[in-house]
């Protein structure tokens, strides 16, 4: 194993393997449990799917690195150490043996992030890959809701947007929408792709958006895009008139749309439910009032479905709490608090705002999504970042030595004989 300290020749083709290669990290991290789709589909081929793919991901990653060339990386390097916690929490086995699984699928997930390492060089190649695989599963799910409405839109969920194709619940699919919606919109502004591919990606992304009243996503989106366009006022006169639309538009929506935003908003839910977050405040409770052992604070009971008593916690941080302990949160904390301090010292370009966009999500969402403490979308969006955040490798300077030349002084020019210069032939 080796550290990269410049640039060095790549294999042909390699870019579309590195595609490849997130693709199948983002089919891994799609879970096994969601809506029921219009052909049943049993969880135990999903995971078979989602573990492949997981496989093929460090199978290729590691086909095209076998020299093990990495590039130094805080945010993988505290990964590592945060698994390094989950298999300490996860060897009592008070969890069941699926934690020793949990913990092999983020051994799995983390060592293909450090494979990846080598191609982290701060440029929007994998922004693009990002972009690309998370609207190919949103086209999954328009199709699903063409194919059948009812199924895509089931009374379960509140009449809510879920995938009918592949099990994905409403939060899932306004998460995918308003990351790629985020980042398109950045592209746009540095330039990066043109108004129509721009509008091929965001139009169809805020109807499913909107079609999921996912108000997580939603916030989430709106903070993010605020931080990361408010990162560029000062150097793009494109991001200062996006930003004074953006506001003349947000006013005029809130003053004339006020009451349907607000039934948006709420779904229904009386006061009392919206309140306590449509019951999360509960468990929460419960899961912060159980008696827990030293070990168990400080390690946490193992990598587990992020639930406590049968109900899911849906909060980054108490989940963290729960499986890993205060351990895990310090090091998940480390994570944001390191990527958000460096994007911060970073000058002013597109890359940091990608970055900033993409942290400011995930930090929103922690509190009412969990993910962070395991292999998730939450997590490829941070390497992500991560990505766009690493310094561009050191071009090798390729430097012909120089032929020294002799000056006339050295050299003095000899006296040709006139019979020895030839004649001119007529």
């Amino acid at each position: 194993m080796s550290t990269l300290s410049g640039t060095e020749p790549r294999p042909a083709g390699t870019s579309r393997i590195i595609g490849i290669v997130w693709g199948l990290l983002v089919l891994n991290t799609l879970g096994s449990a969601g809506a029921k789709t219009i052909v049943p589909l049993p969880r135990s081929l999903i995971q078979m799917v989602t573990m492949g793919a997981l496989v093929a991901a460090f199978t290729l990653a590691l086909a095209v690195n076998l020299r093990l060339r990495i590039r130094s990386s805080a945010y993988v390097f505290m990964l590592t150490l945060l698994l390094v916690s989950s298999v300490i929490s996860s060897a009592n086995l008070e969890s069941g043996f699926g934690a020793l699984f949990r913990c092999f699928r983020l051994a799995l997930f983390v060592g293909t992030l450090w494979l990846l390492t080598r191609w982290w060089d701060g440029g929007l190649t994998f922004v693009r890959h990002h972009i690309r695989m998370y609207f190919a599963v949103l086209g999954s799910v328009a199709a699903g809701l063409a194919v059948s409405p009812g199924a895509a839109l089931p009374d379960l969920y509140g009449g809510r947007l879920v995938g009918a194709l592949w099990p994905l619940t409403p939060p899932q699919i306004g998460q995918y929408a308003a990351v790629i919606i985020g980042l398109t919109v950045l592209l746009l502004l540095g330039r990066r792709t043109d108004k129509k591919g721009a509008a091929v990606v965001i139009v169809p992304s805020l109807v499913l958006l909107a079609l999921t009243h996912t108000r997580t996503a939603t916030l989430g989106l709106l903070v993010g895009l605020v931080l990361a366009i408010g990162s560029l006022l000062l150097t793009s006169a494109a991001a200062r008139r996006f930003f004074t639309w953006a506001v003349l538009l947000a006013t005029v929506a809130a003053v004339g749309f006020a009451s349907m935003l607000q039934s948006w908003f709420l779904r229904g839910q009386s006061k009392e439910n919206f309140s306590s977050l449509t019951g999360r405040a509960k468990v929460w409770d419960a899961l912060l009032s159980a008696p827990r052992s030293t070990s168990e604070q400080l390690f946490g009971v193992g990598l587990g479905d992020k639930s406590f008593g049968g109900l899911p916690i849906d909060n980054s941080w108490l989940a963290v709490y729960n499986e890993q302990g205060l351990i895990g949160v310090t090091l998940v904390a480390i994570i944001i608090i390191v990527l958000g301090g460096v994007a911060l010292l970073r000058p002013p370009s597109l890359q940091r705002a990608c970055a900033i966009f993409l942290i400011s999500y995930c930090a929103m969402a922690s509190y009412t999504e969990a993910g962070l403490g395991d292999a998730s979308p939450y997590l490829l969006h941070l390497a992500l970042a991560a990505s766009l955040l690493a310094a561009p490798a050191e071009a090798a300077v390729l430097s012909t030595p120089e032929v020294p030349r002799l000056s006339t002084r050295e050299v003095p020019r000899q006296r040709v004989p006139r019979w020895a210069r030839g004649s001119e032939v007529t």
